[in-house]
């Protein structure tokens, strides 16, 4: 039988995306493409193994590329960096079609915002992508919510936005290096999830396995 993906090529390999078998040509120029995989197929893992094993660059057209995060300013910041990542992650479990891209413009758009606080000229840009504001959203509700107790408690090393957007900014560049640009991967999301093995709130639910 012939790929149902390009109807030309003699099909091989079960995509449990589609429920049927498929060519491996098509397997790997329309895998997280076109072709929605599930993070355990075992295609896909080999893949992302595969793409490991050779070293990412950062864009040279990239946002905030110019950018120099200050000497400290992570190892200081760790529990903010902690914090975003952990929201990112349960946000993207709470909406299972959230995909790396999605996250990236979610905090790209976050770091413009923080970057018109610095210079004094407040202007927030949402996205209008409903599951990428989603996770813009989320991520807003947790910065306010840290602020408004640290302001509580008078403390006085209070986050300042500048180290909220250096803090942002290396976190769009990681998940420019940790994904492989294809607009259905969730590379990112996945390496977020699994710096949390021990959070209920980001284990997937085993499957049921049905006894005849």
């Amino acid at each position: 039988m012939s790929c149902p993906i390009c109807e030309k090529r003699k099909e091989g390999r079960f995509c449990p995306a589609k429920g049927e078998k498929i060519c491996a040509v098509c397997c790997g120029t329309e895998r997280e493409v076109t072709i929605d995989c599930p993070v355990d197929c075992a295609y896909l893992a080999a893949a992302h193994r595969y793409e490991d094993q050779h070293k990412r660059e950062i864009p040279a057209d990239t946002p905030f590329l110019e950018e120099r995060l200050p000497r400290g300013t992570l190892h200081t910041h760790q529990p903010l960096m902690a914090a975003l990542a952990f929201t990112i992650a349960k946000t993207c479990m709470r909406q299972p079609s959230a995909t790396d891209p999605d996250v990236l413009a979610a905090l790209r758009a976050l770091a413009e915002t923080y970057k018109t606080l610095i210079s004094g000229i407040y202007y927030e840009k949402v996205p209008d992508v409903p599951v990428q504001r989603e996770i813009y959203t989320s991520l807003t509700a947790l910065l306010d919510d840290l602020k408004q107790k640290q302001g509580a408690a008078g403390t006085l090393e209070s986050l300042k936005d500048s180290d909220i957007f250096y803090v942002i900014v290396f976190l769009f560049r990681m998940g420019l290096l940790r994904g492989n640009g294809r607009p259905r991967s969730r590379r990112f999301i996945e390496f977020l999830r699994g710096q949390f093995p021990q959070a209920e709130e980001l284990k997937r639910e085993e499957p049921r396995i049905i006894l005849p």
